[in-house]
């Protein structure tokens, strides 16, 4: 049985106070717990340290995840963050290939691919998003289109154990859109996903790897998605920039 995700990417919001005090009304509001469900909070890099220390001073019930890495040790790379120094500062996740460092960054499969390799390395669970434009669904070819990214990311990976690797479909033309994927539509793809991860690493593994949806997830519409055999959680955007919100997520899916 796969543990469900909800994982918040707060995106380019928050300055290092604003996430403080966000990452302390998310500690407040989950300090009941999380029940089954791993929550990932995963701020911009100059937010990290703070949200950490607010973790350990909490206590609180969920884990740091960065969101963007490089895949080399150290060097000179201006602007950019080594695994290590994810791992140095309590980051246990990290979200690779979103679809806005794909298309705004020219983030390709093999860049993607390079920084799943480079996190796992140092024992960080990467959370590689997948997905397609609109002019790819209406032309019918999203299912074709996820399945060679997924095969490309994963490209010479090992894995020996399928909770810490993560995929995350994200139907680009869903997220800040005002269109919305169905649950039908999030079951097609992540289906897809999974048949294709057993073909590329055994069914076993496959069963093993969660897949998130993210497009416009909240509270309002996760549980729907997660009523469906091959959706494991959600990767959420605007509802995780509110503690209220996204703990409410968590709440409907424990």
């Amino acid at each position: 049985m796969r543990k469900r995700m909800i994982a918040g990417n707060w995106k380019m919001n928050e300055t290092y106070s604003e996430g403080v005090v966000l990452a302390r009304g998310l500690a407040k509001e989950l300090e009941a717990g999380t029940g089954d469900v791993d929550v990932v909070v995963c701020p911009p890099a100059v937010d990290l340290k703070g949200v950490s220390e607010v973790i350990e001073q909490e206590s609180a019930p969920f884990a740091l995840g960065a969101q963007n890495v490089y895949w080399e040790e150290k060097g000179a790379f201006t602007g950019e963050t080594a695994p290590g120094m994810l791992t140095n500062i309590g980051a246990t996740h990290c979200i690779i290939g979103h679809s806005e460092r794909r298309g705004y960054f020219g983030e390709t499969d093999e860049d993607i691919n390079k920084k799943a390799k480079a996190l796992m390395a140092h024992g960080i669970v990467p959370i590689s998003c997948c997905g397609e434009s609109l002019e790819v669904r209406e032309a019918g070819m999203h299912v074709e289109f996820v399945v060679e990214q997924i095969k490309a990311d994963t490209a010479g990976l090992t894995i020996d154990d399928p909770s810490r690797y993560v995929i995350a479909y994200e139907p680009i033309w869903a997220i800040g859109t005002g269109k919305t994927a169905t649950a039908d539509d999030a079951q097609e793809v992540c289906g897809a996903i999974r048949k294709t991860l057993a073909e590329v690493f055994g069914q076993e593994t496959a069963d093993g790897i969660r897949i998130l949806y993210g497009g416009s997830a909240k509270p309002e519409n996760v549980a729907g998605f997660l009523e469906k055999e091959d959706v494991d959680g959600a990767l959420v955007g605007g509802a995780s920039l509110k503690a209220d919100s996204f703990a409410a997520m968590v709440k409907v899916v424990m």
